[in-house]
């Protein structure tokens, strides 16, 4: 039931992700910036704002990796990492929120952090940034929680497993079946298996929930 505003900094795959909403019937708009850039934050939270009004619901979702050792690691690497998963995250949390939700009294943030926020790697991966990038959004959830429950904002976040895409295909073509073994559930994350999670935590059904940091993992962690 939400109208629903996209970001991402290709145009095209903005265009094909708005005519696979607008086929199912929902509202949206599309706006191209590159989150990575603090200097775009304001005018993409004015463009929002102006198309459907308050931003109710925000959902941080914008994330990179790079791949090195770490005693290796390049500083372009670490910055490029680091300025999208984690910088981006909280200056457009801080706009949103000063200027839509803490006015309002009201508001969800769902920050998409990782299970590698929650834990090391499996030997074979050298993702340190993503890792404490990941880690850095899971206390982030926690610490604004805390700071803006008084506001009646709620603030979670969800820690997605092995989730094939774009930015993952590598390391699965790579690992993928060493991967999965650590998987109880014997499978990948699909489309439909963030969705529920989501919708609790954007809606009233959540209401009471903050501060938390949901894995959908399959039960990796666990095994």
């Amino acid at each position: 039931g939400a109208k629903v505003i996209i970001s991402a900094r290709k145009q095209q795959e903005l265009d094909e992700a708005e005519k696979h909403l607008k086929d199912m019937g929902i509202e949206v708009k599309t706006i191209t910036a590159d989150m990575s850039k603090r200097e775009t934050i304001a005018d993409f939270v004015d463009e929002a704002v102006k198309a459907f009004g308050d931003i109710d619901i925000l959902i941080n979702n914008a994330g990179a990796t790079w791949g090195a050792p770490a005693e290796d690691y390049p500083d372009e690497g670490w910055d490029k990492v680091m300025n999208l998963n984690v910088n981006a995250a909280f200056f457009l949390t801080q706009a949103v929120g000063k200027r839509c939700m803490i006015p309002r009294n009201s508001g969800k943030v769902i920050n998409i952090a990782s299970i590698a926020g929650l834990s090391g790697n499996p030997e074979g991966m050298k993702t340190i940034a993503y890792n404490t990038s990941k880690g850095a959004m899971v206390n982030f959830t926690r610490a604004l929680a805390s700071e803006w429950g008084h506001h009646n904002i709620n603030v979670n976040a969800l820690c997605p497993g092995f989730f094939p895409s774009k930015m993952s295909q590598g390391l699965l073509d790579a690992q993928g079946e060493k991967m999965l073994e650590r998987i109880p559930l014997n499978r990948f994350g699909g489309e439909e298996d963030l969705k529920g999670a989501a919708v609790l935590l954007a809606s009233e059904a959540g209401r009471h929930i903050t501060g938390q940091c949901l894995a959908v993992d399959g039960g990796t962690l666990v095994s």
